[in-house]
């Protein structure tokens, strides 16, 4: 009996839109349990037998408690859904969307053997920024000698905030005695999903508490990286970043991120691909790359017809890549299909490097159906000026520990004009106007667009929770205006792009 009691994955919300509050919802617990919890009555008979199935049933509403109890007699098989779970994918006990070939195809780690986790400073207010210069001024001042511990407390408490696994005055002593900061180590750090920002990254001490210089010693210039993960948290799969540069963990836990190259074990300047041997031979037979392997596999993890046949094992395991003609190559064919789908996999890289320019896209003249997509608007009509450009929507505000929530923001949802619908006509059924305070706002961002998810997080929202100014410090720059424009027509084009066959 599944009463969708997980906030984080409901809502608290019934598919109707209803209000669905957990069943240990009180009187004077309105919300009840948050996070949602099995419990499990669990019996193996003396002559025992397999189960041949599951029973299953979802409850909704502020009334499944009274419904569970009033068909607690009734017929098991008048009420549930009886299916049998699959062993392979951990024997889930709801039904699970999944290809019938999905084990027939190799799981990431399969093809690009070595990844590495995500960068963790346990200190990004610090650490991390958006404008190098100011980056460069904290840093600075944290190599100074002539401030003292307590003076960088007080300018910076998370730089010299104690943990028990992070002594701050013994970490900053032992860099002082070393000397100032090391130049090189202002890199550039995908933070987030189209928010590529500046690191300082300090190869000693426990400054960062997890600095992957393992992960580091493969960033160089024209690397590509995919990021991934072995179990899915969220209901919908969203996976598939590209980055070149050190990368963050993307949502809770743990990312992977798989690289389409490697630096050669006993020479820095040498490379190697990244790949199995099985991969090595299947490639080597359809006289292919590592490159148009890795464009075959973005473009595949993008496909929604993909996403959409495989959601339940997407959640539950490695994402597995439909090849044609693996393992041997010696589909007819093949050669053709892969080359193919690597080539619509390369577009898709461009639209999703926010640093790599696209004609049509983000450089003139913009394509016609892109053109009216988040538009930098006043309220009177004039042109953006002074405090037009303040992000002041209540997008953004310091949680528990200093770390940055999402808030409200102010979106206004309407219907799109004849103009706008016209542009394109694919993107949903409204419009919204984005709002940076009551007088600026980005006119028209699809449905669509506005709810897209990468990385697990919804794009464009996340993007302007961090650049609230009370947080952010300062205004925004016509750069940054320009940068979210940028990004809603990189992610409208990306709803356009043709995708592979996902077999």
């Amino acid at each position: 009996d599944c009463l969708n009691g997980d906030k984080y994955k409901t809502g608290k919300v019934a598919p109707d839109g209803s209000p669905d509050p957990s069943v240990f919802s009180t009187e004077g617990d309105p919300v009840g349990i948050q996070v949602g919890t099995a419990i499990a009555t669990l019996v193996r008979k003396g002559a025992h037998a397999p189960a041949p199935g599951i029973g299953f049933r979802h409850l909704w509403g502020r009334g499944k408690r009274a419904e569970l109890l009033a068909t607690a007699e009734v017929e098991p098989g008048a009420l549930y859904d009886e299916f049998a779970p699959n062993l392979t994918l951990g024997l889930p006990f709801v039904r699970t969307k999944v290809s019938a070939e999905w084990f027939d195809w190799p799981s990431l780690p399969e093809l690009f053997p070595v990844s590495f986790p995500g960068v963790k400073t346990s200190r990004n207010g610090f650490l991390i920024d958006i404008d190098l210069d100011r980056l460069k001024a904290r840093i600075a001042d944290y190599f100074d000698p002539s401030l003292s511990h307590e003076e960088i407390e007080r300018r910076y408490p998370a730089a010299m905030k104690e943990t028990s696994g992070f002594d701050a005055r013994a970490a900053r002593d032992t860099l002082l005695a070393r000397g100032g900061p090391d130049p090189d180590g202002f890199v550039r750090y995908a933070y987030r999903p189209f928010d590529i920002r500046w690191l300082y990254w300090e190869a000693d001490t426990d400054l960062l508490d997890a600095k992957r210089a393992s992960y580091k010693r493969h960033v160089f210039a024209g690397n590509l990286w995919i990021e991934a993960r072995k179990h899915e948290a969220k209901e919908g799969f969203s996976r598939g970043t590209l980055v070149r540069d050190l990368a963050d963990n993307f949502g809770n836990g743990m990312s992977s991120f798989f690289p389409v190259q490697l630096r050669d074990d006993r020479d820095d300047s040498g490379r190697r691909p990244n790949l199995s041997r099985a991969a090595q031979r299947y490639l080597a037979r359809l006289d292919s790359t590592a490159e148009e392997l890795f464009h075959r596999v973005m473009a595949t993890l993008h496909d929604p017809a993909y996403r959409e046949a495989n959601a339940g094992a997407l959640r539950m395991e490695w994402p597995r890549i439909p090849l044609p003609g693996w393992p041997d190559g010696e589909a007819e064919g093949a050669s053709a299909e892969l080359a193919e789908s690597a080539a619509r996999g390369r577009e898709l890289v461009r639209l999703l490097d926010p640093e790599a320019p696209v004609p049509g896209v983000t450089q003139a003249p913009l394509r016609p159906e892109l053109a009216a997509i988040a538009v930098p608007s006043t309220v009177d009509g004039r042109n953006m000026a002074g405090d037009d450009f303040a992000l002041t929507a209540g997008w953004g505000y310091l949680g528990a520990g200093g770390a940055v929530m999402p808030g409200q923001g102010r979106v206004v949802e309407r219907a799109p004009t004849r103009e706008e619908r016209a542009a394109d006509p694919a993107l949903g059924e409204t419009t919204f106007d984005v709002y940076l305070n009551d007088r600026a706002f980005w006119r028209n961002v699809p449905t669509a667009v506005w709810n897209y998810k990468l990385g697990g997080y919804q794009v464009l929202k996340k993007w302007l929770s961090y650049r609230e100014r009370d947080m952010f410090g300062c205004v925004l720059a016509t750069h940054d205006i320009q940068s979210f424009a940028d990004a809603a027509r990189r992610i409208s084009a990306i709803f356009r792009q043709p995708f592979p066959r996902a077999s």
